[in-house]
């Protein structure tokens, strides 16, 4: 019943999951910064600012992440040469040429879940900073944005678990993750639905104790109003 693992052996199997976390783990982490930052330019007092947030988030999320993806590997790297510091290492200027893009696109939804916990801090406590001096990156970095955090750890979990599946578009640019391996083994094998389930209980174990976790820290860390 499992003969067809005898051609894709444990550490193949393990290490295009392993793939798949680092694409998340380094993706969740640009986009939280990008995200945070594109937060911040969206209710800033400067209108370039906050009209270049606006621009960028309403743009990028209404793109397909294939498209953004695609783009990475045939526009930045094809058409204007960008190696991401790997020019003669192509599997490597991929993996970091899809961490790009997916960074472009989900930094977009961290901004708009950050921005509705920025919404939610009482406007006084912004007032009131303000009042003793505080310039606006010192009331957001200090005051703002640690209760923004607090109060949308559920959202950003959301968006993380979406991540952790959209981490599949990068085999679109040939990407050595899980969905690739998938492909290359229902191509050579008839048990497609066996095939299949492996890998879909593989993302469920990746993903399932992600949104468990976070849904408590999100309880935890709640801010009482």
């Amino acid at each position: 019943m499992f003969d067809f693992l005898s051609d894709y052996d444990d550490p193949s199997l393990l290490g295009a999951f392993w793939v798949t976390v680092q694409l998340t783990v380094f993706s969740a982490i640009g986009s939280l910064i990008w995200g945070t930052l594109l937060a911040a330019m969206r209710v800033s007092p400067v209108p370039l600012m906050r009209g270049f947030g606006t621009a960028y988030v309403n743009i990028v999320r209404n793109i397909p992440l294939t498209v953004i993806i695609v783009f990475t590997s045939l526009g930045l790297a094809d058409i204007f040469g960008v190696t991401m510091g790997a020019p003669d290492d192509f599997e490597l200027q991929g993996f970091r040429l899809a961490i790009l893009g997916l960074v472009a696109y989900t930094a977009a939804f961290v901004c708009e879940a950050l921005r509705s916990g920025i919404n939610t801090v009482p406007v006084g406590q912004a007032e009131a900073a303000r009042a003793l001096g505080l310039s606006f990156s010192q009331v957001l970095s200090l005051i703002v944005l640690p209760q923004a955090f607090r109060s949308v750890i559920g959202p950003l979990a959301n968006v993380l678990i979406a991540l952790t599946k959209n981490t599949t578009v990068a085999a679109a640019i040939g990407v050595a993750e899980a969905a690739l391996l998938m492909k290359e083994m229902i191509e050579n094998e008839a048990q497609t639905v066996l095939i299949g389930a492996i890998f879909a209980f593989g993302f469920v174990v990746l993903t399932l104790p992600t949104g468990l976790f976070l849904g408590w820290l999100s309880k935890r860390l709640a801010v009482k109003r």
